[in-house]
This record gives structure tokens, C-alpha cells and sequence, in this order.
């Protein structure tokens, strides 16, 4: 089933009724949740993503009167509900978003990934489920004791596919993959010899430019790309914690001020999916220095995309739950091979 991201700049009192999240504008104007894609990017690969809730002004409505209750003649205008079984992921933006404690513990029961932003409008902390498998304490214990052959290998497997995904973007937007492919088959257990590294930097050079410099403080469209990173690893922290698994523990990465590690790891392959995206964003705006609410609504919508996995066509955030759950049953013993997706 097709999940839903709810992105909310605007601000909203958000309560439950019969399962459902009910959206209610507030602060004297009223807002009305629609379902739009972003109109400043070229169509071109349209079909393939889906539409996501985004806030805009609803004209058509009313100001509420001093004591925050609509007028008589338009009491409905403005709310909207969605089925919390729908929803995978919540940004909540806005610093006067009004939302309770057991609508927090609800969406949490229901693996809903809830992100926090800053005074700055960027994700700042999120919410996750800490129960989230039934078999949650015997997952823990074959993660934990996975052998470092096993880790080494899985991490062979995840940059030879983030390599191939990287390649195959380069092709998708009229460039030459073909010397970062080459890349994917010299990758060695446990990536010593750091072919991601030396793939990233032919990558980057071919796809934004040679005076391009991927780096998280530079200059655009590095804010973009730090945006879409920051959403997709919220989505795999979810992934993960649906699985049953420890996103602090990591195949490869292993900062120790870093409680998200098994995240960045699984992240990796998927990546390609951002850079796809903000690249369409980048040609259609190059001047795209700040970072809008048209653009985030926009990433945002990289959640829902189609990926190819396996021999299906599943929604990213359908695939990132094949992923993981692929990965537990190595963790577990019963097969090798982690499933990525693959750009085609």
C-alpha cells in the first residue's frame, strides 16, 4: 500500500477521530491542505511521481472570529482528515503547529516517522517507534552478532549498488555513466580500497559540473541535496524500525556521536534517488539559492516515486521495507544478498 508524506509550513492543530489525523487551520486564517505537484519543474518524468500533500492558502474561506471558531456559514472549510494507517512520514515546520501527546503516541504506534524542524526549517530531530517488530529482541540479537566478514561483504554489496544507481542517473539525464560504472566492479570486501569515493568524485564532476564540490556547507545545489538526504534517512530510520533493527548499529559506518549509523549505511544506494530529483529542480532553477517551500514539497515527493526492485515497481518507501527486511534475514542467517533497487 502506497504511503503518504504530510509536509506542514503552515500553522494547524492536529487531533485524532476515528483513527483518523484531523488537520484544523489556526491563527485567525485559513488554510486549506491540497494535493498538488510542484509546477515549477518541467514534466518530463511526471508519470512516475506521485502527488503530495502540501499547505497553500485557501482563498475561498473566511477568517476565523476572535475565539478561534469558524463562521456559521462555512463550519467545514479548511479541515481535512487522513486515515493514520495512510501516513509514513509527518514534517512538521511551523513553530505554531499545535499537536498533543496521544496524537504523537498514535502516529508512533503506527510507525509513523514525525520529524521536527528548527527555527531554520530544517529537520531537526524525529520521532521513532521503539517497538516496532514483534520479534524486535531476537532481531537485536543476530544484528549484534553479526561476524565482520558478513558486514564487510553486505557493504560490498551496498556501494557496488549505490555505484550502478549513480551510473545509471548519469545515463538518465543524458550523461556519460559509463566511467563511473566501471567503478561498481572493483569494489572489494568491506570497500577497501575506496571505490566510492573515487566514483563519487567522477560523479559529481559529470553531473553538476567539473567546478561542482559536494560538500554539506557548499554552495548550491548542496542545500538541496542536504535537504533530500536529510528526509530519506528519516525514511530508512522508519524502514529499519518496521524491521525490527537498531539503527545505531552499522555495517560500515560507526561514528560513535552518531546514534543513526545502519541508517547512513542502507541510505546509500538510495541516494541516487535525491540527486535525481534535485537535478530536475536544479535545471529548471539554477538560480535556486534558498531553499523554498516549493522546492521541499517538491524533494519530498522523491518518497513516493517508483523504484524497481527486485522484479517490481514499488514506491521508495515500499522498497526501503523490502530493503531492510532483506537485511534482517542476513543478519539472521537465511540469505546473502541485501535487495537494493536499481535505476533503470
Amino acid at each position: 500500500m502506497l504511503k503518504r508524506t504530510l509536509f506542514f509550513s503552515n500553522p494547524y492543530r492536529l487531533s485524532l477521530k476515528d483513527r483518523q489525523l484531523v488537520v484544523t487551520p489556526i491563527n485567525n486564517q485559513m488554510y486549506c491542505a491540497v494535493e498538488t505537484p510542484y509546477q515549477g519543474v518541467s514534466n518530463t518524468h511526471d508519470e512516475n511521481i506521485n502527488k503530495l500533500t502540501v499547505e497553500t492558502p485557501y482563498q475561498g474561506v473566511s477568517n476565523a472570529d476572535k475565539t478561534g471558531n469558524l463562521h456559521k456559514e462555512t463550519p467545514k472549510l479548511g479541515v481535512s482528515t487522513v486515515p493514520v494507517e495512510d501516513i509514513a512520514c509527518v514534517v512538521l515546520e511551523h513553530n505554531q503547529i499545535q499537536i498533543s501527546l496521544p496524537v504523537l503516541d498514535f502516529l508512533n504506534e503506527n510507525n509513523v516517522a514525525i520529524l521536527f524542524c528548527n527555527n531554520k526549517h530544517m529537520p531537526s530531530s524525529m520521532l521513532l517507534n521503539l517497538d516496532g517488530h514483534h520479534l524486535q529482541g531476537e532481531l537485536f540479537r543476530h544484528q549484534m552478532a553479526a561476524s565482520e566478514p558478513l558486514k564487510k561483504n553486505l557493504w560490498k554489496q551496498t556501494i557496488e549498488a549505490k555505484i550502478r544507481n549513480q551510473a545509471a542517473v548519469l545515463d538518465y539525464v543524458g550523461k556519460q555513466g559509463a566511467r563511473v560504472r566501471t567503478y561498481a566492479t572493483q569494489v572489494k570486501s568491506g570497500d577497501v580500497d575506496n571505490r566510492e569515493g573515487a566514483a563519487a568524485r567522477e560523479y559529481w564532476r559529470t553531473l553538476f559540473g567539473e567546478d561542482f564540490i559536494r560538500d554539506r556547507y557548499g554552495l548550491p545545489p548542496n542545500n538541496l541535496l542536504n535537504y533530500g538526504y536529510i528526509i530519506l534517512r528519516a525514511a530508512v530510520a522508519r524502514a529499519l524500525a518496521g524491521s525490527g533493527m537498531l539503527a545505531t548499529l552499522g555495517i560500515h559506518h560507526h561514528n560513535r556521536y552518531n546514534a543513526f549509523c545502519l541508517a547512513d549505511d542502507i541510505m546509500e544506494p538510495y541516494r541516487a534517488y535525491v540527486d535525481m530529483h534535485v537535478y530536475q529542480l536544479w535545471e529548471s532553477d539554477p538560480d535556486c539559492a534558498e531553499l523554498t517551500t516549493e522546492h521541499k514539497a517538491y524533494l519530498l515527493q522523491m518518497l513516493t516515486c517508483d523504484v524497481h526492485i527486485g522484479k517490481h515497481t514499488r514506491p521508495l518507501m515500499v522498497a526501503l521495507s523490502q530493503t531492510t527486511a532483506s537485511l534482517a534475514r542476513c543478519f539472521s542467517g537465511e540469505t546473502k544478498k541485501i535487495v537494493y533497487p536499481k535505476i533503470e
